[in-house]
């Protein structure tokens, strides 16, 4: 399998944890020293796979309320060691896709080759400010 297709089944076995809630899922495949920066604080991001892990069970919370998480797009470039990956995904409740129906998240992934396998390294999810993006 090509390092494309392993980067993308990845990220997309990656998204579909994150739906179902399932953390294990969501851990694996991301490295012990994983630098997060997230759309809530701390504005410092996360840094090691603890705090990384920390940070999911209150967006499951919320995520439980009816929210979806699915990739929209994703794109995968990658090089002998290193490589990134750009996606956008829609995460958001109906009424927020009611309120705002292009918002999606921005998602940005850094990636290293370690010991034969790609492992996420950085992760770097946003949304537009919407004050400042005419909308």
């Amino acid at each position: 399998m090509d390092d494309n297709r392993q980067i993308r089944d990845l990220i997309e076995g990656w998204a579909l944890a994150v739906a179902r809630g399932d953390l294990a899922g969501v851990l694996e495949g991301h490295g012990e020293d994983i630098v997060m920066f997230d759309v809530p604080p701390p504005y410092e991001g996360v840094r090691g796979l603890a705090a990384y892990r920390d940070t999911w069970p209150p967006f499951f919370e919320w995520q439980a309320t009816g929210a979806v998480f699915e990739i929209e797009s994703l794109e995968v470039t990658a090089g002998a060691e290193v490589a990134f990956a750009l996606a956008l995904l829609r995460c958001g409740t109906d009424k927020e896709f009611a309120d705002n129906p292009a918002n999606r998240l921005r998602l940005t992934l850094g990636l290293c080759r370690r010991e034969g396998r790609w492992v996420v390294t950085h992760e770097h999810h946003s949304f537009p400010e919407l004050d400042h993006a005419g909308g």
